[in-house]
């Protein structure tokens, strides 16, 4: 696992927080100081909240559980769709399906709706529908596609949930918890941390921040399915010797 550079972090204004009235008075602990009304966040403790999560991450890819990526703000969107699908993780960056983790056999049904669609498609069957019931099913297929597309390989719940901005994707949390999935978050000023598992205090707003917490989670995610995969392969190795 990489070092963190403390200035790599301020570079990318990982410090800023928000304004002062509005702050979250459980972030205390996290906050450094305030400048011009702003809360500025204590980067010594962000690194080690990052280091600290970023193991737990690599144990639970070890695992050869899914860790599910949630954020669906503008400026977060297309960084944990490209980070998430780096690691070959699940993520959701649209509107978050109610249920997702609390209704999952439900959302699974979903799911395979899609992969029977695609069969239809492949053998032939779909030709023989009438122009309208094809687009009708084509925007169906749009839809799910939009909404599911990345989670069609997750077939158990997540071993844990990534969020960017906890305020905005409380549905996710409150699910998380009551299924005691464990929490991982980017967690700004204006939040409260204390639902959240592995807190990562960090401006959850600019997209280099984001960008930044993001590509030391994911090299961390890597390792794990690097380690995963070498015991793997030592099992079969031992395997091979011990019926030789």
């Amino acid at each position: 696992m990489a070092n963190i550079d403390i200035k790599e972090l301020l570079d990318a204004g990982v410090h800023f927080g928000h304004l002062t009235r509005k702050w979250d008075p459980n972030m205390a602990p996290y906050i450094y100081t305030e400048r011009n009304g702003v809360h500025i966040i204590d980067l010594y403790k962000t690194a080690a909240k990052m280091e600290e999560a970023a193991k737990a991450l690599g144990k639970i890819a070890a695992s050869g559980r899914k860790i599910l990526f949630v954020a669906t703000k503008k400026q977060a969107k297309d960084i944990v769709a490209e980070k998430a699908a780096s690691v070959n993780m699940p993520f959701i960056t649209e509107r978050w399906p109610g249920g997702m983790l609390t209704n999952f056999i439900t959302i699974r049904k979903a799911v395979k709706k899609m992969s029977l669609i695609d069969r239809m498609k492949l053998d032939g069957s779909f030709d023989a529908l009438s122009k309208r019931e094809k687009l009708q099913i084509n925007r169906q297929r749009a839809k799910l596609e939009k909404n599911l597309g990345s989670i069609t390989e997750m077939t158990r719940l997540p071993g844990a949930i990534f969020v960017v901005d906890i305020k905005k994707e409380h549905i996710a949390i409150t699910e998380a918890q009551k299924l005691n999935i464990p929490i991982f978050a980017m967690v700004d000023t204006n939040s409260n941390p204390k639902p959240v598992d592995f807190v990562i205090p960090s401006n959850d707003d600019a997209s280099k921040s984001i960008d930044k917490i993001l590509s030391y989670v994911s090299e961390s995610i890597i390792e794990g399915l690097a380690n995963r995969k070498a015991s793997k392969e030592k099992e079969v190795v031992a395997k091979k010797e011990a019926t030789a």
